[in-house]
């Protein structure tokens, strides 16, 4: 999977990327390079602290690196000016650990938001994609239901439904298992793999969750202290030797098994 050197085959390319904050004392990435498959879903996994999320800031374009080059679709995002940047970010699509729901809109409101600020679409038109999502995603009407006062995996299928409104060709997931439940994460395992089939998503999860990136990841990269130390498959993934995937692995399997014995 990492080994694909076609461009048209490649959505996200991080080259070289170096990133460091407090004039350079504090060195987060250290020369990443990853390639991002089109229409495939990409798990990165590491540590806290690895570079996880400045990645995905990367990619993104709300941070620039020191050194090296971010190349989304084709374009190098440093050469976007303000305007052109906002505008090449409805592109995306991106799903928050908490889901980020405004607290006093409706269900309805809050997915129909981006349309309503970004679009001009008539309430008719606003009205039929919002259900189309909801529906696609599972959820059934009505949707006059505030965030408080549904569950916390409806509360992530909200938040995907808004991520996808705007038919992104890129989505983007930060953590979103973390904190769920194991039935509700296989929930909404389930909803990221419908949306990558469906419509051939680029899709990149930012993660610790190992079964999930195990059951779902057409490629997995690991990151440690600031470099990418894995790309590639998961079966290739849990037989890898590198010390710092190991202890990731073992870790995880030690919290399985410490919640086996309390049960």
């Amino acid at each position: 999977m990492s080994n694909i050197e076609s461009n048209s085959d490649i959505a996200i390319e991080l080259k070289d990327v170096y990133k460091s904050f407090r004039d350079g004392r504090d060195a987060i990435l250290r020369g990443i390079n990853i390639k991002f498959p089109t229409g495939k879903l990409t798990y990165i996994l590491g540590s806290s602290g690895t570079g996880k999320s400045v990645t995905l800031k990367h990619i993104l374009g709300l941070l620039f690196p020191d050194q090296g080059e971010v190349r989304v679709l084709g374009v190098d995002l440093s050469t976007l000016d303000l305007n052109a940047l906002t505008k090449f970010r409805e592109k995306f699509g991106m799903v928050f650990q908490s889901a980020a729901l405004f607290d006093d809109m409706t269900i309805f409101e809050n997915v129909a938001f981006p349309l309503r600020e970004h679009t001009e679409f008539t309430e008719a038109e606003i009205e039929k994609e919002v259900v189309q999502i909801l529906e696609i995603l599972g959820m059934q009407g009505p949707y006059d239901k505030f965030p408080s006062e549904i569950s916390g995996g409806m509360r992530k299928r909200v938040g995907i439904a808004r991520a996808m409104i705007r038919k992104p060709e890129i989505l983007l997931y930060d953590e979103p298992t973390t904190g769920l439940d194991p039935l509700t994460r296989m929930t909404v395992d389930d909803l990221i793999e419908k949306l990558k089939r469906e419509f051939k998503l680029t899709s990149v999860v930012i993660s610790h969750d190992i079964p999930s990136a195990l059951r779902l990841a057409d490629q997995i990269v690991f990151l440690d202290q600031g470099k990418v130390v894995f790309a590639g498959l998961p079966k290739d993934f849990v037989k890898s030797e590198h010390s710092a995937i190991c202890d990731f692995i073992r870790a995880d399997l030690i919290s399985f098994e410490s919640l086996q014995v309390a049960k």
